[in-house]
């Protein structure tokens, strides 16, 4: 029989990991449906391992996966462990495992079934809570596909697992959230039938990225900043979140989501609203949500005689990525040789109010481009009056601070400085800020810890998501209605996307950001930013 300590003292604690103070968690079961999918096995089990490495998981926790795989308890152990060998293999300790695994368990069970799931729950869950002493906190974790999200929780509820008795239950949702506007309130019915909105944890993982989370402090705890963020310094604001990979075995999905649904409705939008979002009266969860919301109604919607002005959509064809000849989208596993499926887009967004009046949001995403990187930059407009124009022939580039979420997570300010040795030579230079090491905790071990602690700050309300859906809906519409006179595919693997979106921006007299391949940001942003001259 396991010994599993009996922790008595449960007050609210915190662990310093660097210079950060971290909560440690109350005692906890997790239930992870789709443990033996990548999600899990990539994401979340390396993420609570490290949890406990840092201790910052309390002794009394246990953590019951399923999935359809046929597995037992110590089948599963074993597979997992090469996974997270895999993900950490700098942080792995064997020691370590053994007492950490002994708090994983796994049965092997179909979703679709009318009885099968909230019976086997009813069976193994109140054991596992009794021998593990976890005080009936429970979390639900829907790692599995969305087809079926609605008959697990359905499951969920019928077994009375939704009801707090003596403990907090909380159920974590995946992106994406439905398909359409119309799945997305059919889900949130379905949560909302047995769950409050304060036990719902709908995670978008880019939320918890570092910078993501930086930014908001740097804007609103700096005086500097925040008097000139809008529409009277700020030229335009672009946000790129490009991939190098491609599809990754995921055609089932990828052909009925694309890129527009796939990382738009969530992730563009949402860091769009961090970027954009007016000051919160506290610092709180419920607070911040509040001002992303008023946001989220305040972009101009998208009118269909515009869409072909303001958005641009592609797909990769053939080319090479890191000196790797890649087959074009047509060409992957389970996808249609015909598909119109864009896996490029770019779009231009403007907000309807005070501060944004005016100013263009450039955002693009893409498959197989130049290189992997999310950044969110602030290109300030130029000086009023340019007293170097008479003895200057140059262009003189206007400042700009961008935030890099991913890699090489930090944030730079380009300004213009004379040129030793010359008597009117101007060029940028960077004032750079970088995490020496590795941040403490990544995206989902942060929303993880959150989540367990209680902690909404990076989770989305019900009515965040039905607006972004609902902002989405006439582009998705109008591309539906064109899809036949798609001329697909219109990248290179590994250019910077289709022509189109170049021609987007540049008919405003801007540019794009370069993608640098990772580990050049240093010599990049020393080389400066290139843009036209307006």
């Amino acid at each position: 029989m396991d010994d599993f300590s009996d922790t008595t003292d449960y007050e609210q604690q915190y662990r310093t990991i660097g210079v950060c103070q971290i909560e440690i968690t109350r005692p906890f079961g997790m239930v992870i449906f789709g443990g033996a999918g990548n999600l899990a096995r990539k994401k979340l089990i390396p993420a609570l391992y490290h949890l406990y490495r840092d201790r910052l998981l309390q002794e009394n926790f246990f953590i019951y996966c399923t999935d359809r795989s046929e597995m037992d308890t110590p089948q599963y152990r074993d597979f997992i462990k090469q996974s997270v060998r895999e993900a950490l293999p700098k942080d792995f300790n064997a020691s370590l495992w053994i007492k950490f695994s002994r708090r994983i368990y796994y049965s092997c069970f179909h979703y679709h079934g009318t009885q099968s799931c909230s019976e086997h729950l009813k069976k193994i869950l109140p054991d596992l809570e009794r021998k593990h002493q976890t005080l009936g906190n429970r979390i639900f974790y829907l790692a599995i596909p969305p087809a079926v999200f609605e008959d697990v929780i359905n499951h969920i509820g019928s077994a009375g697992f939704s009801l707090e008795t003596g403990g907090y239950v909380h159920i974590v949702v995946e992106k994406p959230f439905g398909h359409d506007l119309a799945s997305a309130s059919s889900l949130n019915r379905t949560l909302t039938k047995y769950f409050r909105e304060d036990q719902i944890y709908r995670i978008d993982h880019y939320l918890a990225k570092e910078t993501v989370q930086n930014l908001l402090m740097f804007r609103f705890a700096n005086s500097i900043f925040e008097p000139i963020w809008n529409r009277n310094f700020i030229d335009h604001v672009q946000i790129s979140v490009s991939e190098t990979i491609g599809i990754e075995h995921r055609a089932d999905y990828y052909e009925s989501a694309g890129i527009l649904r796939d990382m738009f409705q969530s992730h563009l939008f949402e860091l769009l609203a961090i970027t954009a979002v007016e000051p919160p009266s506290s610092f709180r969860a419920e607070r911040l949500i509040e001002e992303k919301i008023k946001l989220f109604r305040s972009i101009k919607p998208f009118s269909p005689d515009a869409i072909p002005e303001t958005i641009v959509a592609g797909q990769y064809g053939r080319g090479s990525i890191n000196n790797q000849e890649v087959v074009s989208y047509r060409e992957e596993s389970g996808v249609d040789p015909a598909s119109t499926t864009p896996t490029f887009a770019a779009m231009k967004v403007f907000i309807d109010n005070w501060r944004w009046n005016g100013v263009p949001f450039y955002l693009r995403s893409g498959k197989r481009l130049a290189a992997r990187k999310t950044e969110i930059s602030l290109h300030f407009k130029q000086v009023p009056h340019m007293m170097f124009s008479k003895i200057m022939d140059e262009y003189i580039e206007p400042n700009i601070l961008s935030f890099r979420v991913q890699p090489d997570e930090g944030i730079s300010l380009s300004f213009q400085t004379k040129r030793p040795g010359t008597r009117v030579c101007l060029y940028p230079v960077p004032m750079e800020f970088y995490y020496q090491k590795k941040v403490f905790l990544d995206a989902y071990e942060w929303v993880l810890l959150d989540c367990m602690i209680g902690d909404r700050m990076l989770f989305m309300k019900q009515e965040e998501v039905e607006l972004t859906w609902n902002l989405l809906m006439p582009v998705l519409s109008w591309f539906e209605m064109h899809r036949e006179t798609m001329k697909y595919p219109n990248y290179v693997a590994g250019s910077s996307g289709p022509d189109e979106a170049l021609l987007l921006i540049q008919k405003d007299g801007r540019s794009w950001k370069p993608l640098e391949p990772e580990g050049t940001n240093g010599d990049s942003h020393r080389a400066g930013f290139r843009s036209h001259k307006r």
